[in-house]
This record gives C-alpha cells, sequence and structure tokens, in this order.
C-alpha cells in the first residue's frame, strides 16, 4: 500500500456490517503522529472521516507501516500493541472490537 488514505480504505472495505447491529461509536486514528481520521459505526454502516474527532471513545496511535500491516493481515493488532508500535487512548475495550468489525 502507498498511503494511510489507502490502507484507510481498504479497512473500510472488510467492514463487516452484522458486528455493528445497535452500536454507536467513533474510532479514532492517529498515524505517523500528523494524519487523523475517524471511523464512524452506527447502525450497521461505517463512515470514514478525515481529522481528528473529539467524540471518538477510542483513538488508535500507531505509524503508517504498522496499519499497512494490520489491514493487509501480515501484522496482527494484538501483537503490535504488546510490541508497543501500537497504543490505545480512551477506552480499551472498544478497540478490541475493531477485529470484529474489520475482519481479516
Amino acid at each position: 500500500m502507498t498511503s494511510v488514505a489507502d490502507a484507510v480504505q481498504a479497512m473500510k472495505a472488510k467492514f463487516n456490517p452484522a458486528a455493528a447491529d445497535g452500536l454507536d461509536l467513533v474510532f479514532g486514528f492517529r498515524i505517523d503522529e500528523d494524519k487523523h481520521f475517524s471511523l464512524i459505526v452506527k447502525d450497521n454502516t461505517c463512515e470514514l472521516k478525515e481529522g481528528e474527532n473529539p467524540d471518538a471513545q477510542v483513538t488508535l496511535v500507531m505509524d503508517g507501516e504498522t496499519l499497512d500491516g494490520i489491514v493487509s493481515g501480515e501484522t496482527d493488532g494484538m501483537q503490535a500493541f504488546m510490541g508497543g508500535k501500537l497504543r490505545a487512548e480512551g477506552d480499551m475495550m472498544l478497540a478490541m472490537k475493531l477485529s470484529e468489525l474489520f475482519p481479516a
């Protein structure tokens, strides 16, 4: 993948609407410290927005290489977290839900 935007679009393509039944969540992402976007999961839909979202219940912080690896399936999100390549700010349990919402 060539850019963070490509990785984010690839992630959105993997969205599992059935896992989002009844959810109303905002996931924030901070990539390479200067790229911000959010995924708004509501009523079985997923909307991607650029920029920081103050309503994010959890923000995942990582570099672009880690994001590429997680989206492509080459990197396990939990291993990235344990290895210090990914950190979560906010509701850690919501971060765990991402694997259901965006299966590999």
